[in-house]
């Protein structure tokens, strides 16, 4: 229930940390549906993408960043700079701080970033499913003394543990203001980026090595057409590129006999057909763009 008493708040919220934080899954948690991909990769997302989470007395705008970090290429410290862009334009800023690994020099590293911010600043310890009572209650502690925060709050995201309570202070801290979005939306990721990401999300899971670093993806064509065998449903034809760095690299996304850019496809297609409602025809073809993480008119090409 609203409470006829309390203004409507609304605004948005970065979410920032060192790579593999669990700022994806927390948005994700927050907004109640995929709106970012997860995977134990570092460096999984690398746009700013928003969530919109709805409550009764306000409405948070997620903006979950790119992991900070060192960067080794020229995409890492374009990543970099998306952070602290968002940062800049953000009303309340959450430090996500992982509870069953040690305060390291990233996060340390991220906190000394976060003192040229105005906005007010949540720290919340993730993965609390993860660790033990005595490593949560630890964590706390350490997590506190990173930053001046306006609130420490410990939270599992794979759960549900705490996460109203987050999105109940985040409103709190926002100024008051009518919504941002209609009720309905949830995220306003263009629908051909959510497709690409699909696509590397279920890429990240079947290669290693050094692959998912230099793996980026883009949508090709996406032709839309009546399904021949569901009448009154759509056939969507999705084409899409995957680009890795070196020749080295193309047999491991192709697999043997193509059994691992098969795999991928089927595993694309399940949640490109959840995204869009409509069965699915997915086309995927490897192709090497050489060092495209250190050319600029590459990431350009990729949309970084």
């Amino acid at each position: 229930m609203t409470d006829p008493d309390q203004p409507y708040r609304s605004g948005f919220v970065a979410l920032v940390g060192r790579p593999n934080a669990g700022k994806t899954t927390l948005t994700n948690a927050m907004v109640g549906e995929k709106v970012g991909i997860v995977s134990n990769r570092p460096q999984t997302t690398r746009h700013a993408i928003r969530g919109v989470v709805h409550r009764p007395g306000g409405q948070v705008v997620l903006v979950d960043t790119p992991g900070l970090h060192k960067p080794k290429s020229l995409l890492g410290r374009r990543l970099n700079d998306v952070v602290r862009d968002t940062l800049a334009d953000v009303d309340v800023v959450v430090l996500c701080v992982p509870a069953d690994q040690p305060v390291g020099t990233g996060d340390r590293f991220i906190a000394r970033q976060l003192r040229e911010v105005k906005a007010p600043v949540v720290v919340v310890v993730t993965k609390t499913d993860a660790a033990s009572k005595k490593q949560v209650a630890e964590q706390l502690v350490a997590a506190s003394q990173l930053v001046d925060a306006a609130e420490v709050v410990p939270v599992s995201a794979v759960k549900g543990d705490q996460v109203e309570l987050l999105e109940d202070l985040l409103v709190g801290l926002l100024p008051e203001g009518p919504p941002l979005y209609p009720e309905e939306q949830t995220t306003d990721e263009d629908t051909e980026r959510q497709l690409a990401e699909l696509v590397r999300e279920a890429a990240l899971e079947k290669v290693f090595q050094e692959v998912p670093h230099s793996l980026a993806v883009t949508i090709e064509e996406v032709n839309r057409r009546p399904d021949p065998k569901r009448a009154g449903r759509e056939l969507v034809e999705v084409h899409a590129l995957l680009h890795c760095e070196r020749p080295s690299q193309k047999p491991m996304l192709l697999g043997r006999g193509g059994a691992i850019i098969k795999a991928i496809g089927t595993e694309a297609r399940q949640g490109m057909e959840a995204l869009l409602d409509a069965r699915v025809h997915l086309e995927l073809h490897v192709t090497v763009l050489g060092e495209w993480q250190d050319d600029p008119k590459k990431l350009n090409r990729l949309g970084y």
